[in-house]
């Protein structure tokens, strides 16, 4: 069991702080891996993406003291980092990452996240390896996949102390810790990215703790996907557009709704801010709703459709009045 949150919460995020501090002050972030600005990025300057290492790293070496941790979660995540990291400096094709992505799914989600059922397993996977993907096409603004992930983590380790699924709990605790460490260099103005080193790290984390949480018996299907709404409304709807209008969907892009923001002028700062306010709402609101009984959970999600569905048609509105004037901001 875990009895000692403190000691482990403060290692993860002295971790994360101390190594992104290292990096930034020495110099040698610049050797392992830069973020380049092209016409598809929101930043003018070359800016380090090592913070998903600090967080991996952070999050393991807490999570390595934790009775009973999972080692195959421990080592698919620091897989997934490494060969994320690989693509952070050189690149690797669609093939390669999507490849790595379905095994990494694949291990988990029969090593007990699925029952008997073959069609389950591979939606499992399939959820999986999307909410991998989602977390980390909405990772392109300063602060708003750090802000993600101490929001929804924090959701699970709320939600899983009480219903005393303390390892999960502990494991989500660390996640948040990890990431503050590393959300302080990257709030607005960032002095360092996450990488898909850490968002599709995280991606996978937040797929793969929600399905452990529902196996457990901590929550119901629909709170992870809550949750982490934020982030995985907007990636499946711009996905879903991209694709009606005959797009390569699956190159890099500026058209999530975060994305358009931005450019029709709203600062990093304003815009992760307002993110935030609604990760809280979300996430708050998904806690309380597990006390609520089937028809009260149910206009709990419909209420928040209708509140997603607005958010976007004002920004849809906004957009197309911003594209007829022609200018951008950067």
């Amino acid at each position: 069991m875990f009895h000692q949150p403190l000691p482990l919460l403060l290692l993860a995020f002295g971790l994360s702080f101390v190594l992104l501090a290292i990096f930034l002050n020495s110099g040698s972030a610049r050797y392992l891996a830069m973020d380049e600005p092209n016409q598809r990025s929101l930043h003018s300057i070359a800016v380090p993406r090592v913070g998903g290492i600090a967080i991996v790293i952070a999050a393991l070496g807490a999570w390595s003291q934790l009775p009973e941790m999972s080692q195959l979660l421990m080592v698919l995540t620091a897989a997934l980092a490494g060969i994320s990291y690989i693509d952070d400096r050189k690149g690797l094709s669609v093939a390669v990452r999507l490849a790595a992505h379905v095994a990494a799914a694949g291990l988990m989600v029969i090593s007990g996240l699925a029952g008997d059922s073959a069609w389950l397993t591979a939606a499992l996977i399939a959820c999986v390896v999307w909410t991998t993907n989602a977390y980390n096409f909405m990772d392109g603004a300063d602060g708003l996949a750090g802000g993600m992930a101490i929001f929804g983590f924090s959701a699970y380790a709320v939600a899983s102390t009480v219903a005393h699924v303390e390892l999960l709990a502990a494991m989500s605790f660390i996640l948040v810790a990890a990431t503050a460490g590393f959300l302080v260099f990257n709030f607005p103005p960032a002095k360092v990215f996450m990488g898909d080193a850490g968002s599709i790290s995280l991606g996978f984390l937040a797929a793969v703790l929600g399905l452990t949480g529902w196996t457990l018996g901590a929550w119901p299907p629909w709170f992870p996907v809550l949750v982490f709404a934020p982030f995985l409304v907007d990636a499946s709807l711009t996905l879903l557009r991209r694709i009606l209008r005959g797009e390569r969907f699956w190159e890099a892009h500026r058209d999530h709704y975060y994305q358009r923001l931005i450019r029709m002028g709203w600062s990093h700062r304003r815009t992760a801010l307002a993110e935030y306010a609604v990760m809280a709402g979300v996430a708050a609101s998904a806690v309380a709703g597990l006390r609520l009984d089937s028809g009260g959970q149910t206009w709990l999600l419909a209420g928040w459709a209708m509140a997603f569905a607005g958010m976007m048609l004002a920004i849809d509105i906004h957009w197309r009045r911003f594209a007829i004037s022609g200018n951008e901001h950067r």
